[in-house]
């Protein structure tokens, strides 16, 4: 387990990964989706994007068979995970429910 990656989802600030891979179609659609979110979030969210080709241990890890798939932590404890794209208010929606 990546000792950095760990330090970054400790945190208060809720944490969106983005596990995705660069010949992945869906991925391609989802990034200016994640920008507009963290554009309209700002310093409540941080997002991490993860590439599954060059960390295969951590996508095992989290068991990431497909991608895009998003896993939402704070706090240290996963809250959402979703694969797949997702609209930009579902995400919001979803940040905003499950994080305090």
């Amino acid at each position: 387990m990546n000792p950095k990656f760990q330090e970054l989802i400790q945190g208060q600030k809720p944490v969106l990964v983005d596990f995705y891979a660069t010949w992945c179609g869906p991925c391609t659609q989802l990034a200016p989706i994640l920008k507009q979110v963290k554009d309209q979030l700002g310093d409540r969210i941080s997002i991490i994007k993860i590439d599954v080709d060059k960390n295969q241990e951590l996508a095992a890890f989290y068991q990431v068979r497909g991608v895009p798939t998003m896993l939402l932590f704070q706090n240290g404890k996963q809250l959402w995970r979703q694969s797949g794209v997702v609209s930009k208010a579902v995400l919001i929606q979803q940040i905003q429910t499950l994080t305090h």
